[in-house]
């Protein structure tokens, strides 16, 4: 008896891969979005991601009919100010990306999001007094090792790297704490960064100093695309996270700093000695981390929160 072709929707697991893949994949190669806009100031970028990211969430949250979660959490004031802070640091995250990429430091970028979740690590530790095992310690050993190195030996202080990292383990923390689905949430977040980003391009306008406009059709049609651009890969990594385990998700991850690592050397960003013993400590971390995440899999069944 021959099988018929699976539909996709009861395979989940293949769905999340894939999910996975596309986010992390586009994340990579964002940088080379920010290069076609080199033309724009960083912050001018970044207001228009606040702004346009608004409409596009909105979109999503009325097909996936979400509108009730996004009215409960509007009426708490605790949820509301959970979501204002992590808003802040997404938007700081955003920004200190746009700017490393304008001017030239994709490669120190990559490294921030390389070390990111071994900073959810070691914030495990130090505030909810989790305990390390032996491969976790020695990839945080090296991955800190890595760093100094790189500070000391090439007198270069990584601090996109750090504020990168920093951020964006901020706000993952911060959105844990917070009862809602990622899309519902990001919606929020975009709704109470929205009036910075349009008070700052009125303020573009009315000096005569923002690239939107007529006389600038292929920019300002560029600048458009900022809305989806951050949209979709955030849904879609939302979605996939209710359908992997987090030890596939956190083994996924690192995919996108390792695009991001090939752009910055094909942008011809320099890979010093200092740089290239920096990463190969934290390349070590990455695997020891892995394994350390695939081991612990093994020995337990993790629930993923809804999306």
């Amino acid at each position: 008896m021959s099988h018929l072709p699976q539909n996709p929707e009861t395979n989940p697991y293949r769905n999340g891969i894939l999910l996975a893949l596309f986010c992390y994949t586009f994340w990579g190669f964002f940088p080379i979005y920010f290069k076609l806009m080199a033309a724009v100031p960083p912050l001018e970028i970044l207001a228009h991601r606040l702004i346009w990211a608004l409409p596009v969430g909105a979109i999503i949250v009325m097909l996936r009919g979400q509108w009730p979660q996004v009215k409960i959490a509007l009426k708490s004031k605790k949820t509301v100010g959970l979501l204002s802070l992590s808003a802040f640091f997404i938007a700081l995250n955003w920004g200190v990306y746009i700017w490393a990429v304008h001017i030239g430091e994709i490669m120190q970028a990559s490294l921030g999001y390389y070390i990111n979740p071994l900073m959810y690590v070691l914030v495990g530790v130090v505030f909810l007094k989790e305990q390390l095992n032996k491969l976790q310690m020695l990839a945080v050993g090296l991955a800190f090792i890595g760093v100094g190195w790189l500070t000391v030996s090439g007198g270069e202080f990584p601090i996109i790297t750090i504020i990168l990292a920093i951020s964006f383990t901020v706000y993952g923390v911060v959105r844990k704490q917070v009862a809602i689905g990622g899309m519902p949430g990001l919606f929020i977040e975009t709704l109470l960064l929205f009036p910075f980003g349009l008070a700052y391009l009125i303020w573009l306008t009315m000096n005569g100093a923002n690239v939107f406009g007529a006389q600038n059709v292929g920019l300002s049609l560029g600048l458009l695309l900022a809305g989806p651009f951050t949209v979709v890969p955030l849904l879609a990594f939302a979605l996939a996270a209710r359908r992997l385990p987090l030890s596939t998700i956190g083994i996924l991850q690192f995919l996108g700093p390792t695009i991001q690592f090939s752009v910055a050397m094909y942008y011809g960003e320099p890979l010093t000695s200092a740089r290239m013993v920096c990463f190969a400590f934290i390349w070590a971390a990455v695997f020891i981390f892995c394994l350390a995440a695939w081991r612990k899999s093994k020995r337990s069944k993790v629930i993923m929160p809804a999306a």
